[in-house]
């Protein structure tokens, strides 16, 4: 679904690549305005700070999708939520707003 969004909008770059690797392909990718990421993994909140120091424009935003039971599945949702607010915040990047994605996704918000 993403490759057919980019090539419908020059200004979507997909990237399959394991986001953990910035380095792997800082030569496709130039200064951005937003980063969006929906990784799924228990480290997201680094993934995107990692990338965010790496390829966000000064003044540019991010959305993270966070499903509490890919970070911890032992933790209440709004404890897993606010933990990783609590990362992005560490790493100099100010989350403005966090939205539950209920009723449609149970345990889901973007940051």
């Amino acid at each position: 679904d993403l490759i057919n969004c980019a090539k419908k909008r020059p200004n979507i770059v997909p990237i399959i690549e394991d986001a953990r690797h910035p380095h792997k392909y800082r030569m496709l990718v130039g200064m951005v305005d937003t980063i969006f990421t929906d990784v799924a993994q228990p480290d997201q909140a680094r993934i995107l700070t990692l990338n965010a120091h790496q390829f966000l424009k000064a003044g540019g935003h991010v959305i993270m999708s966070v499903k509490a039971s890919c970070i911890d599945s032992t933790a209440e949702p709004e404890a897993v939520f606010a933990g990783e607010v609590s990362k992005l915040r560490e790493e100099k990047v100010k989350p403005k707003e966090q939205l539950s994605l209920e009723p449609y996704e149970r345990d889901h918000c973007v940051v």
